[in-house]
């Protein structure tokens, strides 16, 4: 884990805890939704991440005119074997990017609702299994908003992280400039893979034997309790979000190399597990306020388990 984050950091400057937090998701089999202006390097964050594992990878470029069979398939006739077939889409993968998915109609974006959660797809009555591990990383800008459709909230509850891709330092914006390298001239370069599918099924493994104290559980309790008490939320957040914060935690511990979870952990999983199921109240938005803030401001005000 450690050589992919060495291997990353070469090409994705300024964005190491964006980085560990996408793997956190990867290994805790979830899915993660990265949001930034355009040309931060979220597309190639993802990219790199592929080309770094022995897995399969698919890119899917939403557009106002996809249909939900453009990702999941469909079924064709098949007018030499005189019978039909199964096409199966690109969601058939270990590593989709949704590229800009905010693009696509409310239609077309259910459509990975069930790949995301059941790990399967339907198509035309009949299901399919996905490859395992199968991981989304989707994309989206936050500044253009015409011709774009907000991602609802039961797509946004399948995401386990929001992570908010900004600006790098000055120190490495230069890096960027000094080491750019044009798409095709990357592509030709062979990079051999540093992580098979079998390592990360392991690794999985080893999250299953992470401890975690029913102390810990009380505090990601406390925490998701407390977003739905405060009158700055009108929606808090759900038992899923408990989940995915819990099952974060063990898998952040296993990248560090712990066989337990502190609330260290929790704390460091807990703001982008829940920055996009927040729906923050009128008044409080028109005061500028914001999810984050609520977030932040909770994990301030509970007692930390000894």
């Amino acid at each position: 884990m450690q050589r992919i984050v060495n291997e990353l950091e070469k090409t994705v400057f300024g964005q190491r805890q964006n980085i560990l937090l996408m793997l956190t998701a990867f290994l805790a089999g979830g899915h993660v939704l990265l949001e930034g202006v355009p040309g931060l390097g979220k597309t190639k964050m993802v990219r790199t991440l592929a080309r770094l594992m022995d897995g399969d990878y698919r890119r899917i470029q939403f557009t106002p005119d996809m249909m939900p069979s453009d990702i999941v398939g469909n079924v064709v006739y098949n007018m030499k074997e005189g019978q039909f077939q199964t096409i199966k889409g690109p969601v058939f993968t270990n590593l989709l990017l949704a590229d800009e998915i905010n693009r696509t109609p409310p239609k077309t974006q259910a459509a990975l609702l069930e790949a995301m959660e059941e790990r399967q797809v339907t198509i035309q009555g009949s299901t399919f299994r996905l490859p395992d591990p199968f991981f989304v990383a989707a994309t989206q800008n936050p500044v253009e908003y015409e011709g774009t459709y907000p991602l609802p909230e039961a797509q946004l509850d399948r995401f386990m992280f929001k992570l908010i891709v900004g600006y790098p330092p000055p120190e490495q914006e230069k890096a960027v400039l000094t080491n750019h390298v044009p798409y095709y001239e990357e592509m030709e370069r062979k990079v051999e893979p540093v992580l098979s599918l079998e390592r990360i099924r392991e690794k999985r493994e080893e999250m299953d034997r992470v401890v975690v104290e029913d102390g810990i559980v009380d505090y990601v309790l406390a925490i998701v309790q407390r977003t739905r008490d405060t009158k700055r939320v009108l929606l808090g957040a759900s038992p899923r979000a408990g989940i995915f914060i819990l099952l974060a935690a063990k898998a952040w511990a296993v990248l560090d190399g712990r066989g337990y979870v502190t609330p260290d952990d929790v704390k460091v999983v807990a703001l982008p597990a829940l920055r996009h199921r927040l729906i923050t109240a009128p008044q409080f938005e028109l005061e500028g306020g914001t999810s984050e803030q609520v977030v932040k401001e909770i994990l301030g005000s509970i007692p930390v388990p000894r």
